[in-house]
């Protein structure tokens, strides 16, 4: 059986200074693209609950983004930002919940965020895709994310040295913008 790829990602709050943000990853090469607004819906299976495990449990997003909708699913596999994914788009966003529904999943939040990307060359992992979100409810986050097929575990100890390496003011956070997002939610 051929390993699967994973989608191995890092993600930390910008404490201070999105600016500052901007220019070390200029200096890296890394120039930001222009902003494009995520409308993402996230979904659990329904016997899924927040506190419950996400390792080895299948959940869904449907995003709408410049006019075209995505259907993705991810199960976390080392950990929350270790994920076996799938996407494609969709044609009818509206039908394609129904059929979340229809097929055991449940809308859990809403996530809505503003993002810009940019793409690193990098001698451990090669490419790496650079995000800075600025996400309704939460701030501005940054997310450096890889696609390996290897340790987990080591890919994001790189990611994370890499961004540490900016000078940057970072919080690192371990959960999902929809964790993050409910948590924001449930405490406004």
């Amino acid at each position: 059986m051929s390993e699967q790829v994973q989608e191995i990602e890092v993600k930390y709050r910008v404490v201070l200074d999105g600016p500052a943000l901007e220019a070390a990853l200029a200096a890296r090469g890394a120039v930001l693209s222009a902003p494009v607004r995520q409308d993402d819906q996230a979904y659990a299976p329904r016997s899924w609950r927040y506190g419950d495990s996400k390792i080895d449990v299948p959940f869904a997003r449907l995003r709408t983004q410049e006019g075209q909708h995505l259907f993705t699913v991810k199960r976390p596999v080392a950990n929350e930002q270790a994920c076996i994914e799938h996407e494609t788009t969709v044609e009818d966003r509206a039908q394609m919940h129904q059929a979340l529904v229809a097929m055991g999943f449940q809308p859990t939040v809403r996530i809505v965020k503003t993002r810009r990307t940019a793409r690193l060359d990098t001698r451990e992992l090669g490419e790496v895709l650079v995000c800075v979100d600025e996400v309704e409810h939460l701030g501005l986050f940054l997310e450096l994310e890889a696609v390996r097929v290897d340790s987990a575990e080591v890919a994001q100890r790189t990611l994370d040295r890499l961004a540490r390496s900016l000078g940057v003011e970072l919080e690192r956070v371990s959960d999902t913008y929809d964790s993050l997002v409910r948590q924001a939610l449930a405490t406004a």
